[in-house]
């Protein structure tokens, strides 16, 4: 890693559009959190990753998107913008919350870096979006909340 560098965008987020569709593929939903969330890109010798976060409520905050551009997939930077994201809410929120689909490599992920299982919502992504979803060729259909304290 050369000269790794994470910035919060304040403006221009559909400039990340690509990026953010590699981990929530349909883009009326990331229209939903985009501009009310807080968006962090992770730059090493270029854009690398980046995550949007939202607040809940007082004391909760959301981890709505996470991605890694998938050539960098495997190196640590997913690993690295959440390490920054969690001590920047540090003493903001007591509580982050991410939601996924039930794939397990995804929950390992989020597991290696401190969340756990908190609950499940029932057809989330057959409710929710327009088109099936699927990871590694299995059908995502509930969504699994993981939460971490801060």
């Amino acid at each position: 890693m050369n000269h790794l560098v994470i910035k919060k965008i304040g403006e221009n987020k559909k400039q990340f559009l690509d990026l953010l569709l590699l981990a929530d593929e349909q883009e009326s939903m990331i229209d939903k959190y985009l501009e009310r969330g807080e968006l962090f890109a992770l730059y090493d010798g270029g854009l690398k990753s980046v995550c949007v976060v939202t607040r809940e409520s007082g004391d909760v905050c959301e981890l709505k998107n996470i991605a890694t551009d998938e050539k960098w997939h495997g190196k640590g930077y997913g690993t690295k913008l959440l390490n920054y994201i969690f001590s920047y809410y540090k003493g903001k929120h007591a509580t982050m919350l991410v939601g996924t689909g039930d794939s397990p490599w995804i929950l390992q992920f989020y597991q290696k870096n401190g969340f756990r299982i908190s609950h499940r919502i029932e057809n989330f992504f057959i409710d929710n979006y327009d088109h099936p979803m699927f990871e590694k060729g299995v059908q995502l259909v509930d969504m699994i909340y993981l939460n971490k304290a801060l």
